[in-house]
């Protein structure tokens, strides 16, 4: 059981962490908003969406193209308006007022959960899944793996957010969600 579960840890952080749209995602939120709830809700995302993996086997990976494009694309450019249409911030900010906990938590949660259905992480646990016949197994090990990449992206957020001027960061993280959004709709991976 244990080498399925490190089986899987690797296959999907390797999978997720090369040119992932989540990465990015997370990594953004962790330049404007307070970490611990981007945490927990990316975590609860990544839970819900392995879970599905696991249960559903492959038939995530025979969702419509098109269903998963536009729920993505959606996502992306629902956040690049929020964020182009968020009242500019000075530089100095205090992170306990960057938006309520649960706002925070949700926001994370969204925009995990309602992109990237199918994706290579998904499709790798559901095929572990379906190899050895272990589901929680699987699913330990690509939560894990996800989470990982997670903590990852926030370190990464941070360090943006402690050496780069808030505006910049705001133009650039509506820039970058709008390249998202039409890349999902090409169906266009990194």
């Amino acid at each position: 059981m244990l080498s399925i579960l490190f089986t899987t840890y690797a296959l999907v952080f390797g999978a997720e962490l090369v040119g992932d749209k989540t990465f990015y995602t997370i990594g953004t939120l962790a330049t404007r908003h307070r970490l611990w709830p981007i945490f927990c809700g990316s975590t609860v995302a990544f839970m819900v969406k392995m879970l599905a993996a696991v249960l559903l086997g492959r038939v995530i990976a025979e969702l419509p193209a098109i269903l998963v494009a536009g729920l993505s694309a959606a996502t992306f450019f629902t956040l690049a308006l929020v964020i182009w249409f968020k009242k500019p911030e000075g530089e100095k900010r205090d992170m306990a007022q960057s938006g309520s906990w649960l706002k925070i938590t949700l926001a994370a949660f969204a925009s995990i959960f309602f992109s990237e259905w199918g994706d290579v992480g998904q499709i790798a646990a559901a095929t572990l899944s379906a190899r050895y016949g272990a589901p929680q197994v699987v699913w330990c090990g690509a939560v894990l793996a996800m989470v990982t990449k997670g903590l990852l992206a926030v370190t990464i957020g941070v360090t943006l957010r402690n050496r780069v001027p808030k505006n910049a960061l705001r133009y650039a993280t509506f820039g970058l969600c709008l390249a998202m959004g039409t890349l999902a709709i090409f169906r266009i991976d990194l």
